[in-house]
């Protein structure tokens, strides 16, 4: 039985849901990087990105080099960078949205009844 579409996505986004893995996809969107680099950036167990870099491997969205001892990490394909530069315009718009918001409620706030008469109260305070 195929899996349809939009359970496959769902998948998709849940293997992506962990922050060492979006981490690890946003160090190689710049181009293949030692495992030792990645220890170095993300600053986790050894064995904890070694997990998490296996579900991005068995994923299809990291592939692994060895050279001697060195193992190093890239992605797959330039999708995945396009994905992470899409999902930073979308937060970018949303959080925009909420400072938008965030002013408009101070403003509000600062034009409220109990405010207007505490800023009337300390102006009538510095010229007694």
């Amino acid at each position: 039985m195929q899996v349809p579409l939009y359970q496959a996505k769902a998948e998709f986004f849940r293997m992506l849901g962990h922050p060492t893995r979006i981490r690890v996809l946003e160090l190689l969107q710049h181009g293949p990087v030692p495992v030792r680099d990645l220890l170095a950036d993300i600053e986790i167990e050894p064995s904890s990105l070694s997990q998490q870099l296996a579900v991005l491997r068995r994923a299809g969205i990291v592939v692994s080099t060895r050279e001697g001892s060195t193992v190093t990490y890239a992605l797959a394909g330039g999708d995945v960078a396009e994905l992470l530069r899409a999902a930073r315009r979308i937060l970018t718009e949303l959080l925009a949205g909420r400072n938008q918001l965030l002013a408009e409620l101070r403003q509000a706030d600062d034009s409220s009844p109990k405010a207007a008469a505490a800023a009337a109260s300390s102006v009538e305070t510095g010229a007694h």
